[in-house]
């Protein structure tokens, strides 16, 4: 088990970089929290900026943030704070936006975020990891999805949405941490660490990377180790007859589904699904946008069994 302490013993990168963080699950939600300090004791200059409460399966909803009066979630505010903005006094990265993903992603990019760092714009944006799979039929209605969505194609910024199968809601103050949010963290950081290293551009313009993790199973001590994971290239939506091809790799023109991969179970499972979207559909992207994405992950993606 990898306790959360253990991520300030990990190495700085050399390629820190400036990261705008959201989700949909609250601010207060432990997977945000967990990955939070993953990037951060990674040498990365994250700011969170994500809702005052819980707004999952709010899409791509967007409206200006209004004054709150009740307490945050998980009592993380206190009540009758009249804002419609806060942050965490003591840790000023955390912040707290009283509307939907999509507007907290936004005054994140626009304001608090550069508000961090001296007028500068992030370079890449992250949402999540969220609680629970966000796959196909899910995707269009996802607000993690709609969060990265609007960075990558309304900003401009090359963006991420990481979703975790494990479900189940935890406070940011839960103590011991859950393996679960520890290891979709650090297989988060990953990915951010191999999408930094392979140099600007970091993704091709108008897409996000829609990336699921599989359960991580404790109790029958599978998936609970990031070296027992394995990435796959994987398409959103089923192809349909009139799509198009999608990028060879694997001995085939056609990529799997990212249920197909989450739900893998030969050769050990433990599969994470990455898929190119489309940002102005939430589709899969094109062949030509999968390749430059296939060529950026070289080393890291298999193929399915």
């Amino acid at each position: 088990m990898r306790p959360q302490s253990v991520f300030a013993l990990l190495p700085a990168l050399a390629q820190g970089i400036r990261i705008i963080q959201s989700n949909d699950d609250g601010w207060a939600e432990l997977y945000v929290r967990s990955f939070h300090d993953f990037l951060l004791a990674a040498g990365h200059d994250v700011v969170l900026s994500a809702p005052a409460e819980n707004k999952s399966g709010t899409s791509s909803l967007d409206i200006e943030p209004f004054p709150r009066n009740s307490a945050c979630q998980y009592n993380s505010c206190p009540p009758n704070s009249r804002s419609p903005i806060g942050r965490n006094d003591t840790s000023p990265r955390l912040n707290w936006v009283n509307s939907f993903p999509v507007t907290s992603m936004r005054y994140g990019i626009d304001t608090i975020g550069p508000q961090h760092w001296n007028g500068a714009a992030p370079e890449l944006a992250v949402s999540g990891p969220n609680v629970g799979s966000n796959l196909w039929l899910s995707v269009p209605f996802s607000g993690t999805v709609g969060t990265a969505v609007y960075a990558s194609k309304q900003a401009g910024i090359p963006a991420i949405a990481f979703s975790g199968a494990s479900g189940g809601t935890l406070a940011w103050n839960t103590n011991p941490v859950p393996l679960r949010s520890t290891v979709y963290a650090e297989l988060a950081g990953i990915l951010v660490d191999k999408v930094v290293q392979a140099g600007k551009p970091y993704l091709p313009q108008d897409v996000w990377l829609n990336v699921n993790f599989p359960d991580v199973k404790e109790a029958e001590g599978k998936c609970v180790d990031v070296e027992q994971f394995k990435w796959v290239l994987s398409r959103i939506n089923p192809a349909g007859i009139l799509s198009g091809k999608d990028v060879s790799t694997c001995g085939a023109d056609r990529l799997p589904t990212e249920t197909d991969v989450v739900n893998e179970e030969d050769g050990g499972g433990c599969f994470i699904s990455v898929s190119v979207g489309d940002s102005n559909d939430k589709t899969t992207a094109s062949k030509e946008k999968q390749k430059v994405v296939l060529d950026k992950l070289a080393g890291l993606l298999t193929c399915l069994p």
